[in-house]
């Protein structure tokens, strides 16, 4: 069955293509096995074999055989490279980036998006949001997570607002209007490295 367009950049044919777009051109110089990124995106192999095959006719990836492997990585050379990736720095930015922003800051026992830029991506129709909204629950220093939060907003071109949450408050939002709306609207759980000693 044929997927709509993503609301966060109908331009785009799905939005597996964002986020492997995003993926790509956020990290630019660095080189993907298509193994790794049917792993990092839940989908599968041969779903990431003909994505890679329409994005390098396009001239807008590169890739090139390791052993038995097919490396793949943003061409940034290519006349739109910096358009394209301020564009999905807007729309499909902030999965790439703030998992990695947040990897490593100790406390951190999940994490996710809220807000409108979660309800777009998740499909529900409205204007791309302004800033964007994550949640913190644990133990974070607040000052490494306002640290992320600027480091995010230069990458991504927009304001990112990080609240942090002890387990206990997140487990029983009961009476909380503020994080029962929260749990009942959409959510985009973030991928966090909290590294060896955590």
């Amino acid at each position: 069955m044929k997927q709509p367009p993503p609301v966060l950049l109908p331009l785009l044919r799905s939005p597996f293509q964002g986020e492997l777009l995003a993926w790509l051109f956020l990290h630019p110089g660095e080189e993907y096995s298509q193994i790794e990124l049917a792993t990092r995106f839940k989908v599968s192999p041969s779903t990431v074999t003909r994505e890679i095959d329409r994005l390098a006719a396009a001239g807008l990836v590169g890739t090139r055989k390791v052993g038995n492997m097919r490396m793949v990585s943003a061409d940034t050379n290519v006349v739109v490279a910096r358009p394209l990736t301020e564009l999905l720095a807007l729309t499909y930015g902030p999965v790439a980036v703030l998992g990695e922003q947040l990897s490593g800051i100790a406390g951190i026992e999940e994490a996710c998006i809220y807000g409108s830029w979660a309800a777009r991506y998740s499909g529900e129709p409205g204007r791309v949001p302004n800033d964007v909204d994550v949640l913190v629950v644990g133990t974070a220093d607040e000052d490494e997570l306002y640290d992320a939060a600027r480091a995010a907003e230069r990458q991504l071109g927009r304001e990112v607002n990080i609240r942090r949450l002890s387990r206990e408050d997140w487990d029983s939002p009961e009476g909380d209007p503020f994080l029962e709306t929260v749990k009942a609207r959409p959510l985009v759980r973030l991928t966090i490295d909290k590294g060896e000693d955590q």
